[in-house]
């Protein structure tokens, strides 16, 4: 079963992996860098529509961020 932890886990690690500092992710997405720190932290997770945007900027598949295994 998935859960929010595992979510907000792999949404980190992808977002680290990217190599994009938070402030550049911030300006693709259109968020602020205290927004990214959030989900980095795992303090929040993205809205839909931002969530969507924030894996293509990644070039991560939104099932991977999703899935129950680490990324």
């Amino acid at each position: 079963m998935v859960t929010l932890e595992m979510i907000q886990k792999n949404l980190a690690a992808a977002i680290k992996q990217s190599g994009l500092t938070q402030i550049e992710l911030g300006h693709r997405i259109g968020v602020s860098q205290q927004t990214i720190s959030h989900y980095l932290k795992g303090d929040k997770l993205p809205a839909l529509d931002t969530f969507a945007n924030l894996c293509a900027i990644i070039d991560v598949n939104p099932q991977d961020i999703l899935s129950d295994r680490s990324f």
